[in-house]
């Protein structure tokens, strides 16, 4: 899948960069190389988080997982049309002996090659196919920038075989998912966009299968209700799509999310079903990305949020602010209760300064719990929400209890139903 990308300036307020080093989550070094950033601990934890939240939610839609290789030979990419029209961003050919292997620029053509490994009755369709997985562009290093445009990908694709009647259903249920993960990320796209072929492309010549995609993916926008535009010169080289467009917080948009038809590399790989009247027939491959790449999702979050990640997504969901150091043994205590139930918890004793200090340093925490000598004593938490709201003092199981609720239903409120 290919996603529209942006330039990037320093300018704003929230530039995931700066973000991103200053709080510890992933960074760059030159003997990597540009385009190519390693998380940190803390960042990893989110990445973490949002692969599981996404895999999760996929499962739960009916999706299959699958592994597949970042290496292809270069004839795969050949008979999936990529060589052709898109190998300016590839990386390279590797000689290995008499054979040429490519890194990937997409993940389709491994899953058409899965699809196809045994006979598929109709009974089967439609078959959901998902993916974490990695794939690597060929950038430029003029363009490259933080994690919104980088050579290395871990994209969050997914590919739904299924019968033409099957397609307008399969790609409405795609944006559904589309919009609960927003909710759940406190993520508001700026548009949706109805993304054409333009003049000059390098698109795959089929006329009467590109008009055929066309009307099912307008079918489909209409039947959403949602407000979109159309744009020529958008489209995938094989395809029409649904973008799903946001903006930084600078107001330069880019895609995130997209839903696709493809009606084109089912016929290059030859991929069949058989039917109902025991005849073979072609599947439609519908594409799908939810949060589309790990890294620009991780960079507009941070960009919209300004680092206070939602409760569920946050590196650390709760801080553990003892008042002195004899309550110490009771905030330890508390930490290991907190991961006993699955929540990130940290404890920030009086050796790193005063309580009001440690308050502030917490300040992109969703929760802090502060215990003082009449919290220790009964086994109490006074907990300072992030966004002011102070509530309690409250029995500790109480206020865990509470805590891991919002945060296992990927809730973006931070207390109660109130939002955040």
């Amino acid at each position: 899948m290919r996603t529209a990308d942006h330039a990037e300036g320093p300018g704003h307020r929230h530039d995931h960069r700066r973000l991103g080093r200053e709080l510890g989550l992933f960074d760059t070094d030159p003997l990597i190389g540009a385009g190519l950033p390693y998380w940190l601990p803390d960042g990893a934890t989110v990445r973490h988080t949002l692969e599981e939240y996404i895999r999760a939610e996929e499962r739960r839609a009916g999706y299959r997982h699958v592994y597949s290789p970042v290496l292809g030979k270069r004839e795969l990419y050949e008979i999936s049309g990529h060589w052709s029209h898109y190998s300016e961003d590839m990386f390279p050919p590797m000689d290995l002996g008499a054979e040429q292997v490519v890194l990937r620029p997409s993940l389709c053509p491994h899953h058409a090659v899965i699809y196809r490994s045994r006979s598929r009755s109709y009974r089967e369709l439609p078959l959901r196919m998902a993916e974490l997985g990695g794939m690597y562009r060929s950038e430029l290093s003029g363009v490259l920038g933080g994690l919104t445009r980088v050579r290395a990908i871990q994209l969050n694709d997914a590919h739904i075989f299924c019968t033409l009647d099957q397609v307008a259903r399969e790609a409405g249920a795609a944006l559904e998912m589309i919009r609960r993960a927003y909710e759940a990320l406190g993520i508001t796209p700026a548009r949706h966009r109805l993304s054409l072929p333009g003049p000059g492309g390098k698109y795959v010549a089929a006329p009467e299968l590109w008009e055929r995609s066309t009307a099912l993916l307008t079918e489909v926008l209409d039947r959403s209700g949602l407000p979109y535009e159309s744009a020529e010169g958008e489209a995938a080289f094989y395809g029409p799509k649904i973008d799903v467009q946001v903006a930084d917080g600078a107001g330069r948009e880019s895609t995130l999310s997209t839903v696709q038809i493809d009606f084109h590399q089912p016929e290059r790989f030859g991929l069949h079903y058989v039917g109902a009247d025991g005849a073979r027939h072609r599947p439609v491959m519908v594409h799908r990305s939810i949060i589309g790449s790990v890294e620009r999702a991780v960079a507009l979050l941070l960009e919209q949020h300004g680092g206070a990640f939602p409760g569920w997504l946050a590196p650390t969901q709760l801080m553990v602010l003892p008042v002195s150091a004899a309550e110490l043994p009771n905030a330890e205590a508390l930490a290991r209760r907190c991961a006993e139930r699955g929540l990130r918890a940290e404890v920030a004793g009086p050796e790193r300064g005063t309580l009001g200090a440690r308050v502030r340093e917490s300040r992109l925490v969703p929760y802090q719990a502060v215990i003082g000598g009449r919290e220790a004593a009964g086994d109490l938490v006074a907990l300072r929400l992030r966004d002011g709201r102070r509530v309690g003092p409250l029995p500790a199981e109480d206020a865990l209890g509470r805590i891991a609720a919002l945060t296992d239903a990927h809730s973006a409120a931070l207390w109660e139903d109130t939002a955040s």
